[in-house]
């Protein structure tokens, strides 16, 4: 559904607008001034409008006015001015200006609807090049057209051409790396490096040097300079992923890196200055972690200067038959198989799976089924097999029966623990720790301890 923003100072010409728009399936949001629409420009709040409707005559500020901050912030979205007639001369020095098109006052239904069909359309064809330049860029495409989807990776595409700190947010499995990298593309940052850092791979006490390097003799072992992953991705984009696990000790070097475009590497006495933009995801709510203190709330600010929101697939379940085939395809590439159908009950039953994985999950299925066929169809019958597996059962061991000590059993419990959420992740070592409530950090050194890693 298209997004249209109207601005006029007349309660009356606000009323008239919205009721047409409406009624031709358009999404109406108001501002009665020029200075309103300005407030919303920034606050963000226009990132996804696909066309202005504003009026010429406003006080404070009038449609020229807006018209040049709409330039600057936006420079591709189109804008159409509501003259008085006789205006000519004023609609076209607007026009020289930037504006898509003029109408004049009172307008004719006709014309208005006319000039707003071809500035959407205008709206959509830029939206459809600018995906196709990022995935030119990123080299793989965008598959879904989920309304939910498509908003998000068009807000992408917006947002990254500012060079602001932004928040990945999503639930496991979304996709979070893939909106990440579009933000790069989009970038005028896109030929510097893109560099992704795990904040919950990473020991607590090995996290500062990675991010931040280390000079020779900083520390036991430490025989050469070592660049950080700041320093790495200097021109570029740095990816923060799991910035909710970022050890608290740590933030307040993050936050002053932010700011300032400085680090200190770890055991050094000169700051090194450094143009990184800054790309964090989570999927944890980090408002609510700030305000328990778990995480600082000065850093989260710093960090969600723009939020994005990736859909889980419960919300974007119309994409589902698209994306089952494009991962069929290319786990078929990658086993060297032909390639294969998937036939209408198999992409109907999935469709009416849950997915708490989400879209990492459905792409496990899919590509465990490609493995698993042995003809050139998948059918629902192999989705039954292949998701019908029984759930790892706990082995009874001397800690059902009360025997060893209480440390003993412990230990015993634990380790079956481990070993079952390992399991049922498939490997997955991430989900696994987010499974049982720990970080990848703390979880790996618990495989280790009970030789499971």
């Amino acid at each position: 559904m298209p997004n249209v923003l109207i601005v006029d100072d007349e309660p009356s010409v606000l009323f008239t607008l919205r009721e047409l728009l409406e009624e031709r399936g358009i999404a109406v949001r108001s501002a009665n001034d020029g200075s309103e629409a300005a407030a919303l420009i920034d606050s963000g709040q226009l990132d996804d409008v696909d066309l202005v409707l504003t009026d010429y005559a406003m006080p404070q500020l009038d449609g020229m006015g807006l018209l040049a901050r709409l330039r600057s912030f936006r420079p591709e979205l189109p804008v159409v001015l509501l003259t008085a007639r006789g205006s000519e001369r004023l609609a076209a020095r607007a026009i020289k200006e930037g504006a898509f098109d003029y109408v004049p006052k009172p307008f004719d239904i006709d014309e208005l609807e006319a000039v707003v069909a071809r500035a959407l359309e205008l709206s959509a064809l830029r939206a459809e090049a600018r995906r196709a330049a990022a995935q030119t860029v990123l080299g793989k495409p965008f598959i879904g057209h989920a309304p939910a989807f498509r908003a998000v990776i068009d807000r992408a595409l917006r947002i990254g051409k500012r060079d602001v700190p932004v928040l990945v947010r999503g639930e496991t499995g979304t996709g979070k790396e893939l909106l990440a990298g579009l933000l790069h593309a989009a970038s005028a940052r896109a030929s510097g490096p893109l560099v992704r850092f795990n904040c919950a791979a990473i020991a607590s006490e090995l996290a500062e040097s990675e991010l931040f390097g280390h000079v020779r003799g900083a520390f036991t072992g430490a025989t050469a300079h070592h660049r950080g992953f700041f320093a790495r991705a200097d021109g570029g984009t740095l990816v923060l992923d799991e910035i909710g696990e970022l050890p608290l000790l740590l933030q307040p070097k993050l936050l002053r890196a932010l700011q300032s475009g400085e680090l200190q590497p770890v055991g050094g006495s000169q700051v090194e200055r450094v143009d990184v933009r800054v790309v964090a995801c989570t999927h944890r709510d980090l408002l609510a972690d700030a305000q328990a203190g778990r995480f600082r709330e000065d850093l989260y600010y710093r960090l969600a200067v723009v939020e994005l929101t990736m859909p889980p697939l419960r919300e974007r379940s119309e994409d589902i038959a698209l994306l089952a085939q494009a991962f069929a395809q290319n786990a078929a590439e990658r086993f060297g198989v032909d390639a294969l159908t998937l036939t209408p009950d198999l992409l109907s039953a999935l469709r009416t799976r849950a997915y708490p994985g989400n879209v990492r999950e459905l792409e496990n299925v899919v590509t465990r089924m490609v493995a698993l066929c042995e003809g050139q169809t998948l059918d629902a019958a192999l989705l039954g097999a292949v998701t019908s597996s029984p759930a790892p059962t706990v082995r009874r061991t001397d800690t059902s029966s009360g025997t060893g000590t209480f440390r003993e059993q412990v230990e015993r419990l634990e380790r079956t623990l481990l070993s079952g959420a390992l399991a049922a992740a498939s490997g997955n070592q991430s989900e696994a720790a987010r499974s049982l409530g720990l970080s990848r950090v703390t979880f790996l050194d618990k495989l280790k301890r009970h030789g499971l890693g």
